[in-house]
């Protein structure tokens, strides 16, 4: 994109945020609820921001003690500067193993990066609930509507490229929050998945989404825009943490491969691959298949017809390149994989 049709995007950015900020009061108001997952990043905060515009609200922050969470630093900041009442949970060890087998029941899956990123939704349904709640907010969506992603910086100034992965990404996003929380009494509310938000968002000029700030390229620009008077600099051009990140469980890999010997997991991998004929490709995931197969049973073809996962026998859709259950990635025509532990979307 040209400086001359750059200087004409920006010259309406005002306008657009507006019709930004607009569209999010009126999504939170007929959201509204007393209570949020919240993480201390950007899209829970601006909601956080808005609904003390209304009524007092308890966020909840949850992060893996083991590690450096960020979560907690930046969920403090904006919890003091918008004085609400904040419950902390630093969780451990004991924490993580019980809500493994809740996560794998009720998605159905071993994908560890799944698995990984929903066991902190689920540790913070669970303290919330512990608290009362039988309804909140999350952040669910800002991420894949606005470009949150790195994937997408690459893309700056190229509306076109922009837009192909963006409806890539809207084809497919799911949020496990909305299974979790039926399973825990929950009703999970997602301000940013209304309609007339997704709308807005999906008739966008993308290289809102986009764009070069202080020397730096930044996802999610318009929002950041929108809401910059409300929001703290230091939170306001933070770079986009995904929730494994934020939250500590990114070091679990390590962390769950310490308590398998090599030698136990070679072992358990063979015995699986003859026995149920899937493949394990590392500790991590051995781990959540073991539960899987207590509580879900063996993976297999529910339509032998169908196009089917060569690492573990689902059933994947004709046009996925990802198998949901156990996370291979990509799927070829061929029907072969290569595994890795990576955003699933093409990048």
């Amino acid at each position: 994109m040209g400086a001359a049709e750059n200087k004409e995007l920006l010259a309406n950015v005002d306008e657009v945020a507006a019709e930004l900020r607009d569209l999010l009061d009126k999504s939170v108001k007929k959201n509204l609820t007393e209570d949020m997952l919240f993480s201390g990043g950007i899209d829970t905060s601006i909601l956080a921001t808005i609904v003390t515009n209304y009524n007092r609200i308890r966020g909840f922050t949850c992060a893996f003690k083991e590690a450096n969470a960020l979560h907690i630093k930046y969920a403090k900041l904006m919890a003091k500067r918008l004085n609400i009442e904040h419950h902390m949970n630093p969780f451990g060890e004991d924490q993580v193993f019980a809500a493994i087998p809740d996560v794998v029941k009720v998605l159905e899956c071993f994908d560890p990066m799944e698995v990984r990123n929903s066991i902190t939704i689920t540790i913070g349904l669970k303290f919330a609930k512990s608290f009362g709640s039988t309804e909140l907010i999350t952040g669910d969506g800002a991420d894949e509507l606005f470009a949150g992603y790195h994937m997408y910086y690459r893309y700056v100034g190229d509306k076109e490229k922009l837009s192909t992965k963006l409806n890539k990404m809207w084809g497919i996003m799911a949020f496990s929050a909305n299974a979790l929380g039926r399973h825990f009494g929950i009703e999970v509310k997602q301000p940013y998945l209304d309609p007339e938000v997704q709308k807005f968002a999906m008739n966008l000029d993308p290289r809102y989404n986009v764009q070069e700030e202080k020397g730096e390229v930044w996802g999610k620009w318009i929002l950041r825009k929108a809401y910059e008077d409300v929001l703290p600099p230091e939170l306001r051009w933070r770079d986009k943490n995904p929730i494994e990140v934020g939250s500590g469980t990114t070091i679990l890999p390590k962390y769950l491969a310490k308590k398998i010997s090599d030698a136990e997991f070679l072992s358990k991998k063979k015995k699986i691959k003859e026995r149920d004929n899937v493949f394990i490709r590392d500790k991590e995931q051995l781990t959540y298949y073991e539960v899987y197969r207590d509580v879900v049973g063996v993976p297999y073809a529910k339509d032998p017809d169908a196009r089917t996962c060569p690492q573990c026998n689902s059933n994947v859709p004709d046009n996925a390149m990802v198998c949901k259950t156990c996370g291979a990635y990509p799927i070829t025509a061929e029907g072969t994989s290569v595994t890795n532990d990576t955003t699933y979307v093409e990048n």
